[in-house]
């Protein structure tokens, strides 16, 4: 179970007055949670079947706008209603408000209550789908990276988004005594989130002023999803509750380092790690090598769903810790690819390239169906590279741009086969509304640079 409640519990929570609040959330194109707010009593009457939405809720962008051009949804026809059906495992107390649950919904077509293909969790379901039925199963985990300010939310958005200053004056990147500055929100983000039955490991400061990173223990694929998507939100909240803001904004200045959401996986059959041979020198199996190399061969394909937004890309520089190439190295955070726990039976492969902007649902799917694709064609791993990866010219290059990703995830055939047309087409569209509004915007760059000198 992903969640820390029984249907039974919450029952037995509702009628002892503790609970009084459900929030029915869906997770959207971006990663946020959406949904309701549910009297408790009517939820547990009536409601836990299922609710409805609005059906733009998967065909929106970061601010709500509703753009032409997708085949699932538009003013033609009308807007209607998806169905959200609870996923009761997932059902979890919510400590950071009072007298809250929250469960998390899969969304279905109103009419025949199937699957609706482009929804984050579909997507993501379909892939463990398919490594099941290939005898495995997906271990994962995300680290995410956030920065942590001194002022509000709407203080900052009052400003005009000005003047930000962080809530640290130095790079505190695993600084105790900077880090104790900031517990009045870090402590009650781990123990709450903690209490609401995500497995929290540890805090701690990131490489920048004012960057955090929070990591969860790895877990089943899916579980793994909800947990970073939970966390994300209760990050903000609880942010808000005191007072502060933060971003997932991979790069929020030029000057500063941007932020990650690294994936840690592994597969495993019957229980066991099966990317673990004992006798390779490396501690590597033919399983883990085959994957890794559709991991690796396919990254251009889906980096969009690592880096969806313009800003994304401004994040992979060089000598920052972000990548800027497919390759693949033992131990080295210049690479895209990280081998991890070499010589162990925790050996994995970590996954550099996405930004904490990713939405863990299609962050994961898509590295899923690379590396299906890596198993079903055995792909051969090159040797691992060494040094500097920065400097290493004959490398792939990751996308630079969203006008790139674009272009390579509108021609990848394996996403259309592993995801489907329809889904490819669907977050094609995304991405290329992404860089109409960007493009159509004067930013304040162009008017300081050229006001007076053009």
């Amino acid at each position: 179970m992903s969640g820390n409640l029984t249907f039974d519990q919450l029952k037995q929570q509702v009628a002892a007055g503790d609970i009084d609040t459900v929030l029915v959330c869906l997770v959207d194109m971006q990663g946020r949670l959406m949904g309701k707010r549910f009297h408790a009593q009517n939820f547990i009457t009536t409601s836990y079947e299922e609710t409805h939405c609005c059906n733009y809720l998967l065909a929106t962008d970061l601010e709500m706008a509703t753009p032409d051009g997708y085949a699932s949804t538009s003013w033609e026809t009308g807007y209607g209603d998806y169905v959200m059906k609870p996923d009761l495992t997932t059902l979890r107390t919510v400590p950071w408000l009072e007298g809250t649950a929250m469960v998390l919904c899969d969304i279905l077509d109103h009419h025949h209550h199937q699957p609706i293909t482009h929804s984050p969790r579909a997507i993501l379901k379909k892939q463990i789908a398919r490594l099941e039925a290939l005898g495995f199963t997906a271990k994962m985990a995300t680290e995410l990276e956030f920065f942590l300010f001194a002022k509000s939310f709407d203080e900052i958005r009052k400003s005009g988004f000005r003047d930000l200053e962080p809530i640290s004056g130095y790079n505190e990147d695993y600084h105790i005594f900077q880090t104790t500055k900031e517990e009045g929100v870090m402590r009650p983000l781990r123990n709450h989130l903690y209490n609401a039955g995500i497995p929290i490991e540890n805090s701690k400061g990131e490489a920048e002023a004012g960057q955090e990173e929070l990591n969860i223990r790895y877990d089943d694929a899916l579980n793994c999803a909800d947990h970073h998507t939970i966390a994300k939100n209760a990050i903000k909240e609880i942010a808000w509750q005191q007072g502060h803001a933060v971003t997932f904004l991979p790069k929020w200045d030029h000057r500063r380092v941007g932020s990650s959401s690294h994936v840690h996986q592994s597969l495993w059959r019957d229980g066991k790690p099966a990317f673990y041979d004992e006798k390779d020198p490396l501690g590597m199996s033919d399983v883990m090598r085959h994957y890794m190399a559709g991991l690796i061969k396919y990254a251009p394909d889906y980096t969009y769903f690592l880096a969806p937004y313009v800003n994304s890309y401004k994040r992979f520089a060089k000598a920052t810790f972000a990548p800027t190439k497919t390759i693949w190295s033992i131990d080295n955070r210049t690479a895209g690819f990280r081998l991890c726990g070499a010589n162990t039976k925790a050996v994995r492969v970590e996954c550099r390239i996405g930004g904490s902007d990713m939405n863990p649902y299609l962050a994961q799917a898509v590295q899923l169906a690379a590396g299906i694709r890596g198993l079903e064609e055995k792909l051969e791993l090159d040797a691992p590279s060494k040094g500097d990866v920065y400097a290493m010219e004959h490398a792939q290059d990751i996308p630079q741009t969203l006008r790139a990703s674009t272009e390579t995830l509108r021609n990848s055939e394996m996403l259309k086969e592993a995801l489907g047309e329809d889904v490819v087409a669907h977050y094609t569209r995304a991405a290329e509304w992404e860089q109409e509004e960007f493009d159509a915007v004067v930013t304040d760059w162009e008017v300081s640079r050229g006001f007076e000198r053009s």
